[in-house]
């Protein structure tokens, strides 16, 4: 029965994982490798081992997994070949286009394998201080500022009335629009989680009324971040 590994990467280039080896192993037991950028998953790869050849590999860039890519997983599997997909940070499948792909390999039978790696998310919900049994990702907000302010109000209004923690993400070069967006929209009272550049040696990471944050110095220019919010009692 074929299968597919999924394999996740360092959310900074500077931290590989703990259970490299583990990874390595799946890698090295995959004949097709699907990754949203080729080349940075290349590099990965010859940080877990400078020895393995990359050539070896037939290669698929995922980029949104549109069809052809799907067509190319099932004409994979239904080889009976050892397919890997590679989260371009993170894990595959999670907040992630390689889910389109996981999809595909279920329809056709395959042993789905996820392999233990770093979720910017869980990362963050777990240094917030948040609830962490209510939770809910919403992705990206919407860009145009009426409708984020619209948007923001109502996260803000569920999590009051739910008690769930609220998790959004937004292009690097935007995190400060975005952050005063926040500041202009929601409750004084209401808790805002901002989580920069996890596992970085530059990583930040600070939980505060949005009161405390209105005149706080920070930096957010092109470093990823997670933004979680908690209106709950």
């Amino acid at each position: 029965m074929p299968a597919v590994y999924l394999i996740p990467a360092p959310l900074h280039e500077a931290t590989l994982p703990g259970n490299a080896d583990e990874l390595l192993a799946a890698v090295r037991r995959c004949q097709v490798l699907f990754a949203e950028n080729e080349r940075s998953a290349r590099r990965y790869l010859k940080q877990l081992d400078r020895g393995i050849v990359i050539d070896d590999f037939e290669w698929h860039t995922i980029h949104k997994a549109e069809t052809v890519v799907q067509q190319q997983l099932r004409a994979a599997l239904r080889a009976g070949k050892t397919v890997g997909i590679l989260s371009e940070a993170g894990c595959p499948g999670v907040a992630d286009p390689g889910q389109l792909l996981v999809g595909v390999a279920h329809a056709e039978g395959a042993v789905v394998k996820p392999l233990v790696g770093p979720s910017s998310l869980l990362l963050a919900l777990m240094a917030s201080g948040f609830n962490g049994q209510q939770f809910c990702f919403h992705g990206y907000l919407p860009i145009e500022a009426g409708q984020r302010r619209q948007k923001l109000r109502e996260l803000e209004e569920q999590s009051a009335r739910t008690g769930t923690t609220q998790l959004f993400i937004e292009t690097p070069y935007r995190n400060h629009a975005l952050l005063e967006s926040i500041l202009a929209s929601c409750r004084p009272t209401t808790l805002l989680c901002v989580a920069a550049d996890l596992t970085a040696p530059t990583e930040w990471i600070r939980s505060l009324p949005l009161s405390k944050w209105k005149g706080l110095e920070v930096e957010l220019h092109k470093r990823p971040a997670i933004f979680l919010m908690y209106a709950g009692k």
